[in-house]
């Protein structure tokens, strides 16, 4: 089983890499750009030791609280796969 979990900034906190992204895009000729925010991905690939994709999303969102994104200023998103691809 795979999963897959997205972490971003939440709204209220300033990105200074998504800003510095917004930038460089806009002096490179991409005027349509107005803002960016920058996020990370994170795949993990999960063994037989949890039972379905209920189960894998409960504890991919326990490592997401105590290690994976930093709850005060990070919201993250799971998306759980039987697949290869998550």
């Amino acid at each position: 089983m795979r999963a897959r979990i997205d972490v971003r900034l939440k709204a209220a906190v300033l990105d200074p890499q998504g800003a510095a992204v917004s930038e460089g895009l806009r002096r490179l000729g991409f005027e349509e750009v107005t803002s960016a925010r920058v996020g990370k991905v994170i795949e993990l690939e999960l063994g037989e030791g949890v039972a379905d994709a209920a189960a894998a999303r409960r504890r991919v969102a326990e490592m997401c609280d105590k290690l994976l994104a930093n709850p005060v200023i990070e919201d993250f998103t799971i998306t759980v796969a039987d697949g290869p691809e998550a």
